[in-house]
């Protein structure tokens, strides 16, 4: 590469019959323990999305919203939007704004911490509806480490602890999460233990009665119960009109390769295959990894996405946007013609709307050696989602509304219903009908940009996927080029040359993880990156050579 990544303190698992890679090493081992007893990816991947909520639970739980893919071993795709809502009462005008502070400045975070915050949630439905298709073990044993973990304690990382202090201002303004995660009023240490009772108890109960816990039984309850008495808006109506959708993904090719993403209202896969469209039309390869002029195309590519994204993209099933056309490989080449290879230029397919996406979310990777992928990104949104816990449950709310646009008369302002935009970019690619990769990132806004790269690194740069997942990322939405350490000074002055306004940042997006298929061998490679705590983890092996515990071992001399 010609760019530095700093020096990872990940290493890649290599397996012959499973990987999980999350971002948390305790959820992928969780992962791997239902393979090893008999279970799918599927069950796999829901057991690790509840032990995330314990030991990763500033990104994800059952209260907030995501996607999930997930491709059968006979190669057949079915992806889950289980993405929050806005309640009955939501309003286009809902959010008082604030123009002096900014276009999109909401009065008191009124978007962001607290009850108006929430959305309708739909993880735990679209958790269990994945385990109900594509599960193979019983639901009270998918969720029994994570009861474990909660009841018993996990050991908070650095990480744990970064995320807890950054937050603890808006955790204090809330006794029942203040008490789990700032203990004695301040944040917990490294190697401390964090305990979850209360959580351990609501999943004893989602063991019993599934999703009806949370849409039709005590768990919404106590959620209504909580909005009613401190101005929320959600309400049992909200609860149950709530369904998960089932929308084909977006599918398309890349140089032979067959791409499959999210579907709307996630704009990530949709965007990704715009752009990887628009990259097609140029040698990618022979530019270099990490060059000024790699950079300078990448940019300029994420600028016309980001244009198109803004002027269109919505709630399907609330905004009508022309789909086809964006996905068009004709419309991509005549985008491409617009790509000035030596300047900086702007793009004006619509205005561009800083949309207020949240970094913090979880993704999660599981494949089996038979082809059985789910691949999913989980979110609350901020960390913490808005910062309240529902009284009894141990379980944070998601503060999704934030990603409504708070101006009216938008395809992405609030209404009821309606989902939010998201830049969710679960993505599988195949070759020949077979699984060369699964991979996802947490990263709010940066999320289908950061994924994006991810697939070039691999496909266009020939890395590996440990090697992709670490390497230096860029950013760009129309404004300033951000850059990551690993993008040297030299190149930066190069880019400046070429009209572009560069700002440092420490890191862009998340801890991307996923799945790598040796061509050759068959074997699983699995990645996380070293942005968060992600580790992957594997399964060898196989059952006992049938015959030989009385028999001849199958080494014996002959």
């Amino acid at each position: 590469m010609n760019a530095e990544s700093p020096q990872s303190p990940k290493q890649p698992v290599l397996a012959s019959r499973a990987v999980a890679s999350t971002n948390h090493p305790v959820a992928s081992t969780v992962a791997l323990s239902m393979i090893a007893n008999g279970g799918s990816a599927a069950d796999a991947a829901i057991a690790a999305a509840f032990a995330l909520t314990i030991v990763e639970p500033m990104m994800v739980g059952p209260l907030g919203g995501g996607y999930i893919v997930h491709r059968s071993a006979e190669g057949v795709f079915t992806a889950i939007d289980n993405y929050a809502a806005g309640p009955a009462r939501a309003a286009p005008d809902m959010y008082p704004l604030e123009p002096e502070k900014g276009p999109l400045a909401v009065r008191d975070r009124l978007n962001e911490v607290g009850r108006l915050a929430a959305g309708v949630p739909g993880n735990l439905k679209g958790w269990l509806a994945l385990h109900a298709a594509k599960g193979r073990l019983p639901l009270a044993e998918v969720l029994a480490p994570a009861i474990a973990y909660a009841e018993n304690g996990f050991t908070a990382s650095a990480y744990t602890v970064e995320c807890i202090t950054a937050s603890a201002e808006d955790l204090a303004g809330d006794p029942d999460a203040a008490r789990i995660y700032l203990p004695g009023g301040v944040p917990p240490k490294p190697g401390d233990r964090i305990v979850n009772a209360e959580a351990a108890a609501t999943f004893r109960l989602i063991q019993r009665e599934g999703a009806d816990a949370l849409y039709h039984g005590a768990i919404g309850e106590a959620l209504v119960r909580d909005h009613a008495a401190k101005g929320g808006l959600i309400t049992q109506a909200d609860l149950d009109a709530y369904e998960v959708r089932t929308p084909p993904p977006i599918v398309g090719t890349y140089r032979g390769y067959e791409i499959v993403g999210t579907p709307p209202s996630s704009g990530g896969g949709l965007l990704n295959q715009l752009g990887l469209n628009i990259l097609e039309n140029f040698d990618v390869a022979a530019l270099g990894f990490g060059t000024a002029r790699y950079w300078h195309l990448l940019t300029e590519v994420l600028k016309i996405m980001y244009a198109d994204r803004a002027r269109y993209l919505g709630d399907p099933e609330h905004v009508s946007f022309p789909q086809a056309f964006l996905l068009d490989k004709d419309y991509a080449a005549k985008r491409a013609k617009d790509i000035n290879l030596d300047r900086a230029s702007s793009f004006t397919a619509g205005e561009f709307a800083d949309w207020r996406e949240s970094k913090n979310t979880t993704h999660l990777t599981v494949m089996l050696a038979d082809g059985e992928t789910v691949t999913m990104t989980q979110t609350l949104n901020n960390l913490f989602g808005s910062c309240v816990m529902v009284p009894g449950t141990g379980l944070m709310q998601n503060n999704n509304m934030t990603l409504f646009d708070p101006r009216p008369n938008l395809p992405n302002s609030p209404a009821p219903g309606k989902r939010m935009l998201t830049a969710t970019a679960a993505t599988v690619v195949q070759k020949d009908g077979k699984p060369v990769m699964a991979l996802g990132t947490p990263g709010g806004l940066r999320i289908f940009p950061t994924v994006l790269q991810g697939m070039i690194n691999v496909l266009d740069h020939g890395m590996t996927l440990q090697e992709s997942v670490d390497a230096p990322r860029i950013w760009c939405a129309g404004g300033a080029l951000e850059v990551e350490p690993g993008v040297p000074q030299s190149v930066c002055h190069e880019l400046t040359a070429m009209g572009h306004t560069i700002a440092r940042s420490e890191r862009i997006a998340g801890g991307m993880n996923g799945v790598q298929v040796d061509a050759t061998t068959g074997l699983l490679h699995g990645a996380a990156c070293w942005r968060a705590d992600g580790s992957p983890a594997g399964l060898s092996g196989g059952p006992a050579t049938p015959g030989n515990l009385f028999g001849a071992s199958p080494y014996a001399m002959r």
